[in-house]
């Protein structure tokens, strides 16, 4: 087939183009490589800065682009917002994919209307928009604003006219499936194993690894969890080290994560991320999102490696100092993370059930 993916978050798309390649499909990825991820991409479509002189030259390659998306059997976009322009405009190029290629999907790959709705209902026990901080509700406002009229009309009009909806965690999927049915599928994150090998090293020392970016450092939780890991790798010191990453472009931060054993990940999340998956792959250990929810999605009763965490700060220092004082319970963490990454996210499993699902809305 030949597969256009538009847009990216944290590599997922190339990831899968890789994949899809090697299985000898045509694949195009056009993105702006997730702004200072700098994920690879075949097409580069960055906007520089909000200068006018820049949006016009945005605007002027995206016409360049789109006169060469055409024809393609499947078209995927990154999410409802996948150009850096107004509402308008994407919707235009939206229905200009629809008519010059065979199918458009839809990926629910991050926040939008349909998972800050099921948010606000109180779908999940925890998110990052009821995340309990001293027992007060917090909402984020860049969040709350998929609640209203622009943004959820847009995001309903797109998931309606869509071919597909491709969800890659299990929130996304519950947020959509109990509208949507058959129309959503769960696919999961897709993970190159052939290029990670394990790095991590267990020698008796806890080494906490977090990634944090500073404009999503509240969103992710990593604000709350960088508090509690600094506490406890005060009150141990002889068995922790406490290395941090923050807003490093993806080489930088796989190469800063190299000898660490555990990774410390997303908060409010029910699912493994892409970097909680990619650390696991790499042999290490993980704390972050591994609710029963999720590993039910996945059909897995036997292995579930990862040390779930929930937005309670006296429940992630109980955690992580239990952590602190048995370093040498780890290595089993580490291994049975690389196995379940191999079984349920390896990029060319995953990128058949991505196949099998285009085919079945073609």
């Amino acid at each position: 087939m030949k597969i256009a993916l538009i847009g990216e978050y944290s590599n997922l798309h190339w990831t899968l183009s890789e994949a899809l390649r090697m299985a000898g499909h045509e694949v195009t990825v056009v993105s702006d490589g997730c702004g200072w991820m700098n994920n690879r991409r075949d097409v580069d479509l960055s906007l520089k800065d909000s200068t006018l002189k820049s949006r016009i030259a945005y605007r002027v390659r995206l016409l360049g682009i789109l006169s060469r998306l055409r024809g393609y059997d499947v078209v995927q976009i990154i999410s409802p917002v996948f150009l850096r322009a107004g509402l308008s405009e994407v919707r235009r190029v939206f229905k200009y994919l629809k008519r010059n290629n065979g199918s458009v999907f839809l990926g629910a790959f991050g926040t939008d209307y349909y998972y800050t709705k099921a948010c606000l209902e109180g779908v999940f026990r925890y998110s990052d928009f009821g995340a309990p901080r001293n027992g007060v509700f917090e909402s984020l406002e860049a969040n709350t604003l998929w609640n209203e009229p622009p943004l959820r009309e847009h995001n309903m009009y797109m998931a309606e006219e869509c071919d597909g909806i491709v969800a890659c965690l299990y929130e996304y999927y519950r947020s959509y499936s109990p509208v949507f049915g058959e129309k959503t599928a769960y696919v999961p994150l897709p993970i190159n194993t052939d290029d990670i090998t394990p790095t991590a090293v267990y020698d008796g020392k806890v080494r906490f690894f977090i990634g944090i970016q500073k404009q999503k450092s509240r969103l992710k939780g990593s604000d709350i969890m960088f508090e509690v890991l600094r506490k406890v790798a005060d009150a141990y010191p002889a068995t922790t080290e406490l290395h941090v990453a923050e807003s490093v472009p993806y080489p930088e931060y796989a190469r800063m994560m190299q000898g660490c054993n555990l990774l410390v990940d997303q908060l409010y999340s029910y699912t493994p991320g892409m970097n909680a998956l990619q650390g696991m792959a790499s042999g290490m250990a993980v704390a972050g999102g591994g609710e029963e929810e999720m590993y039910a999605l996945l059909g897995e009763t036997v292995n579930r490696p990862i040390i779930n965490v929930i937005p309670d700060n006296d429940e992630l220092l109980r955690v992580f100092a239990d952590v602190a004082e048995h370093p040498d319970a780890l290595e089993e963490r580490g291994n049975a993370g690389r196995r379940f990454v191999e079984k349920h996210h390896d990029y060319k499993k995953v990128a058949e059930k991505y196949l099998s699902f285009w085919r079945s809305r073609i």
